[in-house]
């Protein structure tokens, strides 16, 4: 009985030493949110470096720190509750705070999800997590788009379900420079590439929607439809890391035609990588929010800012 014994152990040992230089995993399954650590410090627009059209003022601003806040890519806003997604594949939200004038004054609430693939396994690598835009459509149906692998999925009613593919433009591009920009469209979302190129999708399909191209070395970032009007409010956004950095929001007609800008930023104003926007309804207009990835680099800032925009009389 021992010597058997002895026999076994010789062959399991024999075994573990034939597969030690094997590694196998199982993928992480995406889970629910987790609460996460948020500090949200006030910050002022700052004197000099920013432009401001006609009717539109700085309604405050904060900067956002937390192990989980870095490469913030775009965000949209249902009540005071952000909807954020980042490089790195998380869906983040937390609860916007405001001082009895109505200006953004703080965040907290913030809780975090990792993305899944059509599996339930959380995205990877990261090629395949880069979300850089968010919509949530009329009916509360959740789009995110992705770059490095371009593509646009729906995570069903609030997020909750294992993601779809829904109708996304073709498009042949570097990995750096895919669909930047998410936004309702009558009937379905408009997309906009980095480079330039837009697009109006509908359950069936994509079509292009005008010749839109960047100038002056600018990029499309993010966009957001006007909740009180027709088109969209865009973000434009010149990087040139470390000491030439730049952002502008024009509006985008329903013709297809940009504006000129209502905010530019550049430095001394608070400015740095504005990849995100939200436009929602206000008491007395429209009030829009910039959201900048720090690329996960400490000598940038996640900043959150708001600005007004009065009705075009």
């Amino acid at each position: 009985m021992r010597m058997a014994l002895r026999a076994l152990l010789s062959l399991a040992l024999l075994a573990a030493a034939a597969c030690a230089g094997v590694v196998t995993s199982t993928p992480q399954q995406a889970g629910p949110d987790i609460p996460i650590r948020l500090e949200a410090r006030q910050t002022p627009l700052g004197i000099g470096g920013a432009m401001l059209a006609p009717g539109v003022r700085y309604a405050g601003g904060v900067t956002l720190r937390g192990s989980a806040l870095h490469g913030l890519s775009d965000l949209k806003v249902e009540g005071d509750r952000a909807w954020i997604v980042s490089d790195f594949g998380d869906l983040i939200r937390f609860t916007l705070r405001f001082d009895r004038n109505g200006r953004l004054l703080s965040a907290d609430q913030a809780t975090r999800r990792a993305l899944s693939d059509p599996d339930g396994a959380v995205l990877a690598p990261k090629d395949r997590a880069d979300a850089e835009g968010i919509v949530i459509l009329p009916d509360g149906e959740v789009l995110v788009s992705f770059e490095g692998e371009h593509r646009i999925w729906s995570y069903g009613l609030a997020a909750m379900e294992r993601p779809r593919v829904v109708a996304t433009p073709q498009l042949d591009r570097p990995l750096n420079e895919g669909f930047e920009g998410l936004a309702q469209a009558s009937g379905g979302w408009l997309v906009l590439a980095e480079g330039g190129g837009g697009w109006v999708c509908q359950p069936q399909g994509c079509a292009s929607f005008g010749d839109l191209t960047p100038s002056d070395g600018y990029r499309f970032t993010a966009v957001d439809r006007n909740p009180v009007g027709e088109g969209w409010y865009v973000v434009e956004r010149f990087f040139q890391p470390p000491f030439d950095v730049r952002a502008r929001v024009r509006t985008l007609s329903a013709e297809g035609f940009l504006s000129s800008p209502l905010i530019e930023l550049r430095p001394p104003a608070s400015v740095d990588n504005f990849e995100g926007i939200a436009a929602v309804r206000s008491s007395d207009g429209v009030r829009l929010y910039l959201l900048s990835d720090d690329n996960a680099n400490s000598l940038q800032k996640t900043l959150l800012l708001a600005f007004d925009v009065a009705p075009v009389s």
